[in-house]
C-alpha cells in the first residue's frame, strides 16, 4: 500500500499592516517539496486556511493525505465536519473554507494537530517561512539556493534550446498582468463602445489569446506547448484611468508556461493600444509582469 503524502501547513500575519504569509512543506517519496507566498490585507486565520489549500492544490486528486497544522481554527473544524459534525467557527472566512472542503472531498485527508513552538522539526520549518513572508521575520530561514545555471546556452556560451523529454509532464499554470494607463475620456469611450474599430475589449481579449498560442513564433527559444486553457480577463478602473490585464495559461506538458502568459498580457495591451490609438497616441503600457506560476520541480512560486 502506498504511503500518505505528509504535508505540513502553516499561516502568519503582521499587525497592524494586515501583511500574511503561508508555508507549505510536502513529504512523500523521501523528498521535500516546500512552497510558501504571502498575502496583503489579510489576518491569520485566514493565512491557515490558505496554506492548506495551497497544500491540497499541490497534491493529486484522490491522493492518501495526512495534514499536520498547529492551528486549532483549522484542525479542530475540518476533523468535526468529516466526523459529521457541525462547523465550529465559520463565522468568517467562508470563501476559503468552501474552497477547501471542495479540495478535501477530492482528496482522502486525516487532519492531524501538532503543538507548535514545541520544537518539531516540520512545524518550526513552515512557522519560519510563513513568518518571513508576513514580515515578522526580516531574513529568509534558509540560505538562499545558488543561482541556476543559463540553461539556454551551451557549454560554448551559444544560445540553443533546452531537451525537456526528460522531465514529467505536470499541470502547469501561469498567470502575469499589465496595466494601460489613458486619458479618462478614452478610458470612458471604451466603456460606451464609441470607438470607430469596435469592441476594444473584446479585440485585446481575443489578441491575448492569439499571443499565447503564437509564443513559440515570437520568442525564439520557447517550446510549442499544447495550451489546454488560456483566460484573459481586463479590469477596468476608472480611479487610475487604466485598464488591467490579468492573463492566465495552463497545460499539462514537460515546461511551464510562464512565457505564454507574459505574451498573452503583452498581446492584449498592445491590441488596446492599436484600438485607441487614433485618439490618443500617448497611451501607456506598463508593469508587464509574471505574479503567479505553478507545476514542475519549482512548484508554485507567488511574486508579490
Amino acid at each position: 500500500m502506498a504511503h500518505p503524502i505528509e504535508v505540513y501547513t502553516d499561516g502568519a500575519c503582521k499587525l497592524p499592516e494586515k501583511r500574511g504569509g503561508w508555508a507549505v512543506l510536502i513529504l512523500h517519496n523521501g523528498q521535500e517539496r516546500l512552497l510558501h507566498g504571502r498575502e496583503e490585507n489579510t489576518t491569520s486565520n485566514r493565512m491557515e486556511l490558505t496554506a492548506a489549500i495551497k497544500a491540497l492544490e499541490a497534491v493529486p486528486e484522490g491522493a492518501s493525505v495526512v495534514l499536520h497544522s498547529d492551528s486549532e481554527y483549522l484542525i479542530l473544524d475540518m476533523r468535526s465536519r468529516q466526523q459529521g459534525g457541525k462547523p465550529r467557527r465559520r463565522n468568517a472566512n467562508l470563501d476559503l473554507w468552501q474552497r477547501l472542503d471542495a479540495l478535501a472531498q477530492r482528496r482522502k485527508v486525516r487532519w492531524e494537530w501538532v503543538q507548535g513552538h514545541t520544537g518539531h522539526p516540520y512545524n518550526e520549518k513552515v512557522n519560519a517561512w510563513a513568518e518571513y513572508e508576513a514580515g515578522v521575520r526580516p531574513n529568509p530561514p534558509e540560505p538562499a539556493p545558488p543561482s541556476p545555471a543559463l540553461t539556454h546556452l551551451d557549454a560554448q556560451g551559444r544560445a540553443h534550446q533546452v531537451d525537456v523529454s526528460q522531465k514529467p509532464p505536470t499541470l502547469r499554470e501561469a498567470v502575469a498582468r499589465a496595466t494601460v494607463r489613458m486619458r479618462p475620456e478614452t478610458l470612458a469611450l471604451i466603456q460606451a463602445g464609441g470607438l470607430e474599430k469596435g469592441d476594444a475589449l473584446a479585440a485585446a481579449r481575443l489578441a491575448g489569446i492569439a499571443g499565447a498560442k503564437m509564443t513559440p513564433h515570437l520568442i525564439p527559444l520557447c517550446h510549442p506547448i499544447p495550451l489546454t486553457g488560456v483566460q484573459v480577463d481586463l479590469e477596468i478602473d476608472e480611479a487610475n484611468s487604466a485598464i488591467h490585464i490579468t492573463a492566465t495559461a495552463r497545460a499539462v506538458w514537460h515546461t511551464g508556461v510562464e512565457m505564454e502568459a507574459m505574451t498573452a498580457a503583452a498581446c492584449s495591451a498592445l491590441a488596446l493600444y492599436d484600438m485607441v490609438k487614433g485618439v490618443e497616441r500617448g497611451v501607456r503600457i506598463a508593469d508587464l509582469r509574471l505574479v503567479r506560476k505553478t507545476g514542475g520541480q519549482s512548484g508554485e512560486v507567488v511574486l508579490p
